[in-house]
């Protein structure tokens, strides 16, 4: 193997480097992205090297064994103590390097509606407004491939097995997506963070229901209409019951809700790619 030499300087915590882990994929050997894990359905296999130094120095990397599931823990607890402690909030369900999921009460607050083509008959919404509406509890979860939004059936800290409802906030996409559009993202997924996210979700301009979100409420009218009589009559608790179960294979019109309520554990598995 080739000499992979380079200049290293004393660390204030005298870290020495011991070790490589090397990370082969199948397939074609150009790679877009060289620091994007691969795809799903990708082979792929890992050795750990260890590394030797020379008189002055310098690093090489030896011959290697197979990367054991052994090894990778005790590599994960280890760089997991880098990590600085925090104290989590009531509301934070978990606190992860790639996924954030936490849950918001119920509350009534200011909503801001810009109806892009707002139906005949609306009260409250005709027009560009900020009013006050209730909102069912959330759950919100962020990873890095965006933020999930989603209703909770109780204004309660939820357990793994809470089913989860459809959101009715909009710019929701049916399969529980935000639609950022020119919302700003926040860069990281720590709970300092949460504060951002909730403006983007709470504090954002309603300009439309995205496709199929407006037979996510059962009742007539569908979900603007929903909006503009609790808007119209001053409402102070929102209506979970007219939220369907939400399923992100759901059929916009579909009569019956899909068997196997997808749950809170479930939703949060699957932003952490488990």
């Amino acid at each position: 193997m080739s000499d992979h030499s380079s200049h290293f300087e004393a660390t204030g915590g005298g870290l020495l480097l011991t070790n490589a882990i090397l990370l082969y994929q199948a397939g074609t050997s150009t790679i877009p992205n060289a620091y994007s894990a691969p795809r799903n359905d990708t082979m792929a296999f890992a050795s750990m090297h260890a590394v030797e130094h020379d008189a002055e120095g310098h690093p090489t990397i030896a011959a290697g064994v197979p990367l054991s599931r052994a090894q990778l823990r005790r590599w994960t607890e280890a760089l997991g103590r880098t990590a600085v402690p925090e104290i989590l909030p009531d509301t934070v369900l978990v606190s992860h390097p790639d996924v954030l999921a936490w849950w918001v009460p119920a509350q009534v607050r200011p909503a801001y509606f810009a109806l892009s083509s707002p139906p005949e008959g609306l009260r409250a919404l005709a027009r560009r407004t900020t009013v006050t509406v209730p909102y069912p509890a959330h759950l919100l979860i962020a990873a890095r491939t965006g933020l999930g939004v989603y209703a909770l059936p109780s204004s309660e800290r939820p357990a793994a097995d809470t089913p989860v409802l459809h959101s009715p906030i909009l710019n929701v996409f049916i399969q529980g997506g935000l639609c950022w559009g020119n919302i700003p993202r926040p860069k990281t997924l720590g709970v300092a963070a949460i504060a951002e996210y909730e403006r983007a979700v709470f504090d954002s301009w309603s300009t439309h229901p995205n496709p199929g979100q407006e037979h996510t409420v059962t009742g007539k009218g569908g979900l603007v209409r929903l909006w503009d009589d609790l808007a119209a009559r001053g409402a102070s608790r929102f209506p979970v019951r007219r939220l369907k179960p939400f399923h992100p294979a759901a059929r916009p019109r579909q009569a019956r809700p899909p068997a196997n309520a997808v749950t809170v554990g479930r939703l949060i598995a699957a932003a952490a790619g488990r």
